[in-house]
């Protein structure tokens, strides 16, 4: 796009030096436009300019005050690039000045990508609060759990105050109900002064069902491609250079004027474009002029359900420039290999020979038959590094889209589950925790709305059921437009120092320690590993080593004890830690040193590592 139009219209109000209300909005089909504010008579008139942008430069509006559009004499609507809607998704926008909040992070410097360890956090129910700033108040809990960065669930303003947050509809504002603007700058500072980096959560695949009037102002929307949500967002078709830019302005609003560290795009295999440069090439390029000016360091992290790194490739290989993905199969073919069924999308992985794949290669599919997909799917990703990729053993999809929203703790043994968080954590690629596991929360994570339509109302309920059942899920699933079922899925912070749970929790800050020190685990990569599996006995040994230091993990993911030989690599092995020892109450302690070329007995569901 022609950077000196996005100079030069950035849509929006906002306030100059002198104290003035510039004002621009993109509605290139609408024929009179107005700002009408709160209290006040008089109207704010808009001169049309090129390309559909309207403008106007006054002191009749000052931070603080309500306002709407007023298009063709007629409708009023809120601002589509509004920061806050104080009454909800049908009510006026308050005019914001996002530069007057007072930043403490100029020393904040971003951590290296390949030192994240993310900690997955839905807002709303992380704390009975369900607010910014009581996630302020539990910074310390995650420093001293070892989490290095946090990812917030989309926070863009949907309607009520229940959702996940990916029915959001105005994509610039903040949740009135967990803060506001103001209160995600204040979250982000506190972030940074306790060192943590901060992730957000953005969706530009499409918007919610309620309350969604970017169609009032211009062509955001396309028929040309089918999307889950209904017609594709307008990347590439009339008009689309409007809609381009307002998610690029997006996406540098959050690092510009919240100082967020990441962004995740949600699905963006669904971000239908065929434009000479696709929109997230275009974003990575706008976002690297960005960081030349500010010296601070973003990074920009998909979703995407294709085996394809064309998205994670640099620009300079043709790529998109994103920095990172999230890695759904490795989750697949652990979750298979700990004994998921293989129904839905699990009927694709094959237990642990394909675990031993995503450990080795990241995709496992990458050229190969998919019968759950019918057709050849991936491409192989050599080349991308281990920081590319990030893994888990649940997240808040995984666990909310079933239909009770059980963690994997109710799906596992407690032995099983400490073997799958070792599996996630002691991987080369990026881990990631989704709140509370790390104490085995026993609440469910369970989807929820609070849609002020009967009709759409009773369409998600729906909607629902139609989902599980590629599962072949018995029962009825709990209401998503019930409070009760979103207070369900509130954590329980008085659990962490109840047993087993602070055992758990202590397993956890030991894996977590062991993979920020030791040489090996902290910088071994994708090419300093060697994984071996077999599928009769259900182990698998993956090594990774770093200069002259190795470190070998023994799984065993059978229900039985199994015999396995200890590497001949090195004469002797020093055990760093072994899952079924009695510390993380397990039945034995086991021997801390161990020789070359020794058959051992290895726990059912356990895991031993050695150094």
């Amino acid at each position: 796009m022609d950077s000196s139009i996005l100079n030069k219209y950035k849509p929006g109000v906002r306030f100059n030096s002198t104290g003035q209300a510039e004002i621009v909005l993109w509605a290139p089909e609408v024929q009179k436009a107005e700002v009408v504010v709160s209290g006040r008579d008089e109207t704010i008139s808009l001169t049309r300019q090129e390309l559909g942008y309207w403008t106007a430069t006054t002191d009749k509006i000052k931070p603080g005050d309500l306002y709407k559009f007023r298009l063709n004499g007629e409708k009023e609507l809120s601002d589509p690039v509004s920061l806050s809607l104080p009454e909800g998704v049908h009510g006026p926008s308050k005019a914001v000045k996002p530069d007057d909040f007072v930043w403490s992070d100029g020393n904040w410097y971003n951590h290296p990508l390949d030192e994240y360890i993310l900690y997955e956090i839905h807002t709303g129910t992380f704390t009975s609060e369900g607010t910014f700033a009581s996630i302020e108040e539990k910074l310390d809990y995650l420093k001293e759990l070892g989490i290095t960065a946090i990812e917030l669930m989309p926070v863009a303003q949907f309607p009520g105050e229940r959702n996940w947050g990916y029915d959001g509809v105005a994509p610039f504002a903040v949740q009135n109900s967990y803060g506001g603007p103001e209160g995600l700058q204040h979250l982000v500072n506190a972030c940074h002064r306790k060192n943590i980096a901060v992730i957000l959560d953005v969706v530009y695949n499409h918007l919610g069902p309620e309350g969604n009037y970017l169609p009032e102002f211009g062509p955001y929307f396309t028929s040309k491609y089918n999307t889950p949500w209904g017609n594709a967002v307008n990347f590439d078709d009339e008009y689309s250079y409007g809609v381009r830019q307002y998610f690029i302005e997006n996406a540098l609003m959050w690092f510009r004027d919240f100082h967020i560290d990441a962004l995740r795009l949600d699905a963006v295999h669904a971000i239908k474009d065929f434009s000479p440069t696709h929109i997230l090439r275009e974003i990575r390029m706008e976002l690297d002029k960005l960081m030349s000016e500010t010296g601070r360091k973003h990074y920009l992290i998909v979703e995407l359900d294709l085996n394809d790194n064309r998205f994670i490739n640099p620009l300079e290989k043709g790529g998109y420039g994103m920095d990172a993905q999230w890695i759904d199969e490795f989750h697949h073919a652990l979750r298979v290999t700990a004994g998921e069924e293989q129904t839905g999308y699990y009927s694709d992985f094959h237990g642990i020979t394909h675990l031993a794949k995503a450990y080795q290669d990241a995709y496992v599919y990458d050229g190969q038959f998919s019968e759950h997909r019918k057709k050849f799917f991936g491409i192989k990703a050599d080349e991308n590094p281990a920081g590319q990729f990030i893994v888990f053993s649940q997240n808040h999809d995984q666990v909310g889209n079933r239909m009770c929203g059980e963690r994997i703790n109710r799906l596992l043994s407690f032995e099983m589950k400490k073997l799958v968080a070792a599996s996630v954590l002691l991987s080369p690629y990026l881990p990631m925790l989704f709140m509370g596991e790390e104490w085995v929360e026993p609440n469910p994570f369970l989807y929820f709305v609070s849609h002020t339509d009967p009709q759409l109302a009773e369409s998600v309920r729906e909607g629902r059921k139609e989902e599980f059942a590629d599962f072949h899920e018995q029962g009825e699933a709990p209401d998503p437009v019930s409070e009760k079922t979103f207070l369900q899925s509130k954590l329980q912070w008085h659990l962490p120092g109840q047993e087993p749970h602070s055992t758990v929790l202590n397993y956890y800050k030991k894996l977590i320690s062991l993979r920020k020190t030791h040489p090996v685990l902290k910088n071994a990569g994708r090419k300093e590993m060697r994984v071996s599996s077999d599928q009769t006995t259900e182990t698998l040994v993956l090594q990774r080593w770093y200069e002259n230091s190795m470190v070998v993990c023994l799984m065993n993911f059978s229900e039985k004890e199994q015999q396995i030989m200890i590497p001949e690599i090195k004469e002797t092995w020093t055990k760093i830690i072994h899952s079924a020892d009695t510390e993380w109450h397990g039945k034995n302690d086991f021997p801390d040193t161990y020789t070359a070329g020794e058959t051992i007995t290895l726990r059912p569901e356990s895991v031993l590592v050695l150094e």
